[in-house]
């Protein structure tokens, strides 16, 4: 199979790290996109053109990391990193969050990114910081317990803290002890995380 993302992506990496824990990475090439090459296959792979795509060993292509990594669950014959019964629905939700934290800090790198400093929408900015920063409050105040096996609402934790740390310097530290607590601690349950360190 062939993933196609970034050193950078969070989602990309949510998808190594699954691979990881799970034993297939070695059933895996990566494959770097260049998300900003029209000409770059990834716009065939995945219509929408944005990454992560996994390539399947018959060449259909499945995304995003959501999908991807319920997959890679799949093939190692489930209900690893996507409990099954009643605790199912915390990982997923916890996943929707964290998912959607990196979602509000990307557009505020975009925007950053692409629009020259007299067209930024101070507005559009607070507004993603803003969500940014509700989530991290909550997530301080509503730790997930310390799990020896990591389920995917872990993963994308874990993913979404260590975006902030790439992008933002680790600025969300800063009055959230236990969240910071737990990143450590789930870095050092899963190997996974120091092996899958972003660059640009």
């Amino acid at each position: 199979m062939i993933l196609r993302t970034t050193p950078a992506s969070p989602f990309g990496r949510k998808c190594k790290i699954s691979a990881l824990i799970l034993g297939l990475m070695d059933r895996i090439e990566i494959k770097r996109a260049d998300t900003m090459d029209p000409e770059d296959s990834m716009r065939r792979e995945n219509p929408l053109g944005k990454i992560p795509i996994l390539i399947l060993d018959d060449g259909a292509a499945i995304y995003d990391s959501r999908v991807i990594c319920e997959y890679l669950d799949a093939l190692a014959g489930g209900a690893n990193l996507f409990p099954a019964g009643e605790a199912r629905w915390p990982a997923l939700t916890l996943q929707a969050l964290g998912d959607g934290i990196i979602d509000a800090a990307i557009l505020e790198v975009y925007e950053k990114r692409f629009r020259p400093e007299e067209k930024r929408h101070q507005d559009w900015l607070d507004y993603q910081r803003e969500k940014v920063r509700r989530g991290l409050d909550w997530l301080e105040a509503n730790i997930p317990g310390a799990q020896a096996e990591p389920d995917i609402g872990d993963v994308s934790l874990a993913c979404t803290l260590g975006y902030l740390d790439f992008r933002f310097e680790g600025a969300w530290r800063e009055g959230r002890p236990n969240l910071a607590a737990w990143l450590e601690g789930f870095a050092e349950r899963v190997p996974a995380f120091g092996e899958t360190t972003p660059h640009d």
